[in-house]
């Protein structure tokens, strides 16, 4: 089974269809293939003659504690999307427990090992190869391909690696995964404006220029408050985290290592070992003595980062696109607190590239002896059409502007749609009418206009994200000048990094943290040492078996 596609071509393929669609509209009410008739005409979206059952298992947390409070009457158990599955598709779901977040993964792996399954649940890739060596959960290969909608095809091919390829076991595809966009884990650097401005520096085109910017913003009254209360860059204990960690801040010395890469001779090696780690940790070391990097981090988490933030400590953050959120409270202590994305920079004379990790780490599979198995792919067909499709009530189920969508079992979405909709209002900006702006576009546009017109805070983060000079801006221009580099190896974890993979990873954090605190910096080449000798050469045999396999296909 092979879904991957092109970015150009998912592009494209996005605006035609929006423009069919627009066509398929414009019917006169009275003519026969209204949009409902055409697009559940499809068996993806039969309604079973008979209501079957559907059991299944769920995480509880803040968010959804949360949306339970604006929607009265509506639980996780029993919600509009609940409903909606039980009218269109004759699917009643029942869930046999719901457990905090924290402990899903926890309580599951208690069931699995005493044989108590679902029909239907959402397991890590480990836990999924354990699954199907035991022969407890279904081949789905032929499920999806006939019960699919061609809207779910299209939207699952928009990576831009194949999401497919980690749920393939033996050929055949184990469970449909939960794609995530890859593109929006990019991150930018997150800055205080106002503080550039105090102390008249310019945003960094380089990564001397970054590294001035930080040492300032430590050493030379940035709040102008008279006091040495303030630090250049955020970090967290850990040190991968999507908004304060140091994936984009390591890029800027060409290190990655979070990512296997490829060499001139085909070969996959892990960037966590690879010498430009040992340079951009070296300076790192050197920010931490000079003061520039809060002297607890280790003891801080992202939420501990993020109170710093708030009440005007810390200048400079590496972080995702919805990073503009994470820093909004700053405003509260600061009404003039200015934060503004600008892309990752180089300490090479070479473009710096974002590394990118595939996102596919979850997966639904569906019990061994379910009698509906195709019952997974209706759930997640109906969700695409009733949020995007030719029948979408984005108010309704998606943002009210609260995110209905969540209360759904199955969450899947158009990953490019954040980068779509940043076009789409650019090119509404550049036209001078919002009138063709619909869905998400819309609503950001909403909230972005209320902000500057009526000064709504809600808009505040939209408007980083999205503007002109946002976020998505940024990575707009990466893709088109080439600036991502993609994780290599997408496949099913080997039996070596299902076995030692965690282990490798808590040695690496350890080793990474020990020299920005001071340890010698040659320590990093005993890193590498006991990385090779714990298990990491044999992990790299095993990836690169799969991936010359891949490749000979």
């Amino acid at each position: 089974m092979k879904m991957k596609t092109s970015l150009l071509v998912c592009f494209l393929g996005f605006s035609l269809m929006a423009c069919q669609a627009e066509e398929i509209n414009d019917k006169e009410p009275g003519d026969v293939d209204t949009p409902q008739e055409k697009v559940y005409q499809h068996k993806g979206l039969d309604r079973y003659e008979e209501p079957i059952t559907l059991t299944m298992v769920g995480e509880m947390s803040d968010n959804l504690r949360g949306l339970e409070e604006q929607f009265p009457g509506e639980t996780l158990r029993e919600n509009r999307w609940t409903e909606l599955y039980k009218d269109v598709l004759g699917i009643d779901i029942h869930y046999d427990w719901i457990v905090e977040s924290p402990f899903y993964y926890q309580r599951l792996s208690n069931e699995i090992a005493f044989g108590k399954l679902p029909d239907v649940l959402k397991v890590d890739a480990v836990q999924m190869r354990q699954l199907a060596k035991a022969g407890l959960i279904q081949d789905l290969t032929e499920i999806f391909e006939s019960y699919a909608t061609p809207f779910t095809k299209y939207v699952m091919s928009q990576e831009s690696i194949d999401p497919f390829e980690a749920a393939m076991i033996d050929d055949q595809l184990m469970g449909i995964p939960e794609v995530i966009s890859d593109l929006d884990t990019m991150q930018y650097i997150w800055i205080r404006n106002d503080w550039l401005e105090n102390l008249q520096l310019d945003p960094p085109q380089t990564m001397d220029d970054l590294l001035a910017i930080s040492k300032a913003f430590t050493h030379n009254d940035p709040d102008q408050n008279g006091e040495d209360d303030t630090y250049g860059l955020a970090v967290t204990n850990y040190l991968w985290n999507n908004v304060g960690g140091l994936t984009g801040f390591m890029a800027g010395f060409e290190a990655y290592p979070t990512i296997w890469l490829e060499r001139d001779d085909g070969q996959l090696v892990y960037g966590g070992i690879q010498p430009e780690v040992k340079e951009a940790l070296s300076v790192l070391q050197e920010m931490y003595k000079d003061g520039q990097i809060d002297s607890e981090f280790m003891f801080k988490d992202g939420n501990k980062i993020k109170e710093q933030v708030k009440n005007g400590e810390i200048g400079l953050v590496f972080g995702e696109q919805w990073a503009s959120f994470w820093v909004e409270d700053s405003l509260n202590s600061a009404s003039n607190a200015d934060w503004q994305a600008y892309p990752i920079v180089s300490a090479t004379d070479q473009p710096p590239q974002m590394p990118i990790s595939h996102q596919v780490d979850h997966f639904w599979v569906v019990r061994a002896d379910y009698e509906y198995p195709e019952a997974l792919v209706k759930l997640n067909n109906l969700h695409l059409e009733k949020n995007w499709g030719e029948t979408a009530d984005y108010e309704q189920y998606y943002s009210t502007p609260f995110p209905a969508w969540q209360f759904s079992p199955v969450t899947p979405y158009p990953v490019l749609k954040n980068l779509e909709a940043y076009r789409d209002l650019e090119y509404a900006r550049q036209r001078g009418d919002d009138s063709t702006l619909h869905g998400e576009a819309k609503a950001i546009h909403e909230r972005i206009t209320a902000y500057l017109q009526e000064g709504e805070r809600i808009g505040w983060g939209w408007l980083k994200t999205y503007d002109s000079d946002g976020a998505y801006s940024i990575l707009d221009q990466f893709l088109k000048n080439d600036q991502i580099l993609f994780d290599k190896f997408i496949s099913p974890p080997t039996e070596t990094m299902m076995e030692l993979d965690n282990i490798l990873m808590n040695r690496q954090l350890d080793y990474y943290q020990n020299i920005i605190l001071g340890n010698p910096i040659n320590d990093f080449d005993s890193y590498v040492q006991d990385w090779q000798e714990i298990g990491g050469n044999q992990m790299t045999e095993e990836i690169n078996n799969i991936y010359r396999e891949h490749q000979e296909r």
